[in-house]
């Protein structure tokens, strides 16, 4: 009999440091894994058909399809390497029909003249004279923090993980390690948004080298996801924003509006860190404003004339 335990100690060394799976990724596999080791605790510890089934009924009636897809994953690919290390003979998933209706959610975006009002609010507070040497310094780490998000389209964990070498002002670009480690490269042309950078990273020079992050707190720690939602919910209260904004709205905002200004979609696949262009292709349902422009403008009908 399998020691699942035992195995799964060592599957998840083999994660960490042959893999060499993000500390995020990782964190979800053992809490998948240990929910599994538990389930199996109460059954005779067998990898059956029976038993994974079982299993994953428990999900579905626990989680929504999204979770229940992800747990079921991380499963099946602890049973895949045990194949891999000769432990079972077969991967026991392949038994098995699962299928996940998962609800088509699109992304929420930031209308463009609302994102123009939050960055309005940040610099107009950030000028005002009766602002601390504190609140200046903290203004400047705002200002770049946001026009970044929206410069980049990038994820707020990896806005948060930037290091200082990441960010070359000279040939103004930024270097993003997202999902897997992946690295890739987005160029920063905009004056105004290079600008934002070089005030904070000018201000901040002996921050970032004591923290080793690029963006840093007022205890010169790296600065976390939560104090930017933090951030953006403070600006939108101050600038009387109705919308909830989140940081990964940006993202989505990043996106669509260039696929409105006819950007091809390969090319904001590689932005955004995409590894497949279905993940890209959500946004086309989102770009309704790039509908109505084509029906409004090269619909057929604006061609058929009736006398």
């Amino acid at each position: 009999m399998i020691n699942l335990e035992t195995m799964s100690a060592l599957y998840l060394n083999y994660c960490q440091y042959q893999k060499n799976l993000n500390v995020k990724t990782l964190k979800a596999y053992r809490i998948d894994i240990s929910q599994f080791l538990l389930f199996m605790g109460a059954t005779d510890g067998q990898l059956t058909k029976i038993n994974l089934s079982n299993y994953a009924i428990g999900l579905h009636k626990t989680y929504k399809a999204k979770t229940v897809k992800r747990k079921i994953a991380s499963i099946k690919a602890f049973c895949g390497w045990l194949v891999y290390e000769d432990v079972i003979t077969e991967n026991p998933f392949s038994k098995l029909n699962l299928k996940f209706q998962e609800p088509f959610i699109l992304p929420r975006t930031i209308p463009l003249d609302i994102i123009e009002t939050l960055l309005q609010t940040v610099y107009k507070e950030n000028n005002d004279n009766n602002n601390t040497v504190y609140q200046k310094l903290t203004g400047l780490r705002n200002i770049a923090v946001l026009e970044l998000l929206f410069a980049t389209g990038v994820r707020v964990s990896e806005l948060c993980s930037l290091k200082s070498d990441d960010i070359n002002l000279i040939n103004g670009f930024v270097r993003i390690y997202g999902k897997g480690s992946k690295e890739r490269i987005i160029p920063i042309s905009n004056t105004d948004v290079l600008t934002a950078i070089t005030k904070y990273m000018t201000a901040y020079t002996k921050n970032i080298d004591c923290t080793g992050y690029f963006f840093v707190n007022r205890k010169n720690c790296r600065l976390s996801e939560q104090s930017v939602r933090f951030m953006i919910d403070h600006y939108a209260k101050k600038a009387k924003i109705a919308v909830h904004i989140t940081p990964h709205m940006f993202r989505h905002s990043f996106a669509t509006l260039l696929l409105e200004e006819d950007v091809d979609i390969r090319y904001i696949q590689q932005i955004l860190g995409h590894s497949s262009i279905t993940t890209t292709q959500i946004y086309t349902h989102v770009s309704t404003k790039k509908q109505n422009d084509i029906l409004t403008l090269k619909h057929p009908r604006n061609r058929v004339s009736i006398k």
